[in-house]
C-alpha cells in the first residue's frame, strides 16, 4: 500500500472514531434537571430542623413529605439535621426541599454552603418553602440561588388571613391548567433581589394594594429552583391547591414532568 492510500485510510478511520465518540456522548446520563420528563421517579430530601419559632417545622415537614408522596414518582425523606447539607450524600438526591431557616443561629457553615451551591449548579433541583427565603442571611450567593430572599428591612407580610393567589403564568409547565385559589396564610411582602425570575403566582396586599410574588422559578447553573412563600402552618399547607402547586414545583425542580403521564386532577 503506497503512502497516499495509507493517509486516506487513516483519515477514514479517524472519522469513524470521531462519530463513535460522539454517539457514545449522546448516551451519557445527564443530570435530572437537564432531562425533564425522562426519569420515572426522583429522590426528594426535605431538609428541616431549625426555623423561626412561629413556623412549626415538626408539624409542617411531615405534612410536606406526606402530600408530596401523593405523586408516586416522588420518593421523599426528611432530614432534621441541617449539618447534612455538608454531606456528600446530599448528591444522591434529585431535589432538595428547604423547610428551614436558621433563626438567630449560625447556618451549617462554609462547607455546607459550598455543597449546596455545587448541588444546584451541577443540575439538581432546589425548592424553598415559606420562610426558607430568610435562611443563610449574610451569604450573598444565596440570593442568586434562591432568586429572591427575605429583606428584614421590608414589611414582613400582611396580617395572617384569607387572600387570593392568582396564577399568572398559565403556560408554564408547573401552573398549566391550575386555577387561581383562596388560601389562609401570610401574604409575604418582604422579598428582595434583582435576579431575573419568572413569577408563576402572585397576590395583592390588602395593606398597600401592591402585587407580590407567591411562587416563581429561577435557574442557577444547570439546576432548577422553585420558590414558594406559601405555607406558614399546617392549615396553609392543607389547602389542596397549595399542595398541588408544591407537588408540581418539586417534580419540575427534580427534572420530572410536573404532572404524571396518567394525569391527576389539580
Amino acid at each position: 500500500m503506497n503512502e497516499r492510500w495509507m493517509r486516506r485510510l487513516m483519515v477514514s478511520l479517524g472519522g469513524v472514531l470521531a462519530v463513535g465518540v460522539a454517539m457514545a456522548g449522546l448516551g451519557a446520563k445527564a443530570p435530572a434537571a437537564d432531562r425533564p420528563g425522562q426519569a420515572s421517579q426522583a429522590k426528594i430530601l426535605i431538609l428541616t430542623g431549625n426555623e423561626y419559632p412561629g413556623n412549626k417545622w415538626r408539624e409542617t415537614a411531615p405534612l410536606l413529605s406526606k402530600f408530596l408522596a401523593q405523586d408516586a414518582r416522588l420518593k421523599t425523606a426528611v432530614q432534621d439535621n441541617p449539618d447534612f447539607l455538608a454531606s456528600p450524600e446530599l448528591h444522591e438526591y434529585d431535589a432538595l426541599v428547604l423547610n428551614y431557616m436558621n433563626w438567630e443561629s449560625p447556618d451549617p457553615g462554609e462547607s455546607a454552603r459550598a455543597n449546596l451551591k455545587r448541588f444546584v449548579e451541577n443540575g439538581k433541583g432546589l425548592v424553598l418553602v415559606h420562610f426558607a427565603c430568610g435562611a443563610f442571611q449574610g451569604w450573598a450567593e444565596f440570593q442568586n440561588i434562591a432568586g429572591r430572599i427575605w429583606n428584614p428591612k421590608l414589611r414582613g407580610h400582611d396580617p395572617h388571613g384569607k387572600f387570593t393567589v392568582e396564577i399568572v403564568a398559565e403556560d408554564h409547565p408547573i401552573t398549566r391548567g391550575l386555577k387561581s385559589f383562596e388560601t389562609v396564610d401570610e401574604l409575604y411582602t418582604c422579598l428582595d433581589g434583582q435576579k431575573d425570575i419568572q413569577v408563576l403566582a402572585k397576590a395583592t396586599s390588602k395593606v398597600d394594594g401592591k402585587d407580590y410574588p407567591m411562587a416563581f422559578v429561577n435557574h442557577y447553573g444547570r439546576g432548577r429552583v422553585f420558590h414558594c412563600v406559601l405555607g406558614h402552618d399546617v392549615q396553609a399547607l392543607s389547602t389542596p391547591a397549595v399542595q398541588e402547586l408544591y407537588r408540581r414545583g418539586v417534580a419540575w425542580a427534580a427534572g420530572l414532568a410536573p404532572v404524571p403521564q396518567s394525569g391527576r386532577a389539580p
